[in-house]
C-alpha cells in the first residue's frame, strides 16, 4: 500500500521513511507550526493592537526561521506527507474567547515548535540548534513584554 492514498482518519500507518527522511519531516512539521503561530501574534500586533515593535521584532524572528532552514528548505519539503499524518484528524478548540487568550495559545505553540526545532536540528547542525533556542527565548521576553500571560 502506498504511503501518499489517502487513508480514514481513525487509521494508523507507521512512517517507512528512513531516519533522516522522519527527521525532516518532523522539522517541516515544526517549522510550520513556529511560523505560523509567530504570524498570527505578529499580524495581531501590527491590525489589532497596533504596536509596530512588537510587530517588527516578530516578523524578524519569523525571518530568521526561515533563513536558518533556507538550504535544507527542500528536503523538508519532500519529506512532507500531508495525507498520512495522524495529527490532522486532532480537533483542536474551535473558539477563543479573546484577543489575549489567542495571542498566549500561539505564542506556547511557537515556543513549543521552537522547542522541537532546537532539539531535532542538533542531529543535523549544533549551530541551528544554538539559533532555535535564542529564537525560543526571544519568544519568551517579547511574550512578557506584551504582558499577555495570565
Amino acid at each position: 500500500m502506498s504511503l501518499s492514498k489517502k487513508l480514514p482518519a481513525n487509521k494508523v500507518v507507521l512512517r517507512t521513511k528512513t531516519k533522516t527522511d522522519t527527521i525532516y519531516c518532523l522539522l517541516d512539521a515544526n517549522l510550520n507550526r513556529a511560523r505560523e503561530g509567530i504570524r498570527i501574534v505578529e499580524d495581531t500586533a501590527r491590525f489589532v493592537l497596533n504596536k509596530p515593535d512588537y510587530f517588527y521584532q516578530l516578523r524578524s524572528l519569523r525571518h530568521r526561521l526561515d533563513k536558518i532552514t533556507r538550504k535544507i528548505y527542500p528536503l523538508l519539503v519532500s519529506a512532507r506527507d500531508t495525507q498520512v499524518d495522524p495529527g490532522r484528524s486532532i480537533i483542536e478548540k474551535g473558539k477563543r474567547r479573546n484577543i489575549k487568550e489567542l495571542i498566549v495559545a500561539n505564542f506556547r505553540r511557537s515556543e513549543e515548535a521552537v522547542r522541537v526545532l532546537e532539539e531535532y536540528s542538533k542531529m543535523i547542525s549544533a549551530s541551528a540548534g544554538r539559533q532555535f533556542k535564542d529564537i525560543r527565548y526571544r519568544l519568551y521576553t517579547l511574550e512578557k513584554k506584551m504582558g499577555v500571560r495570565p
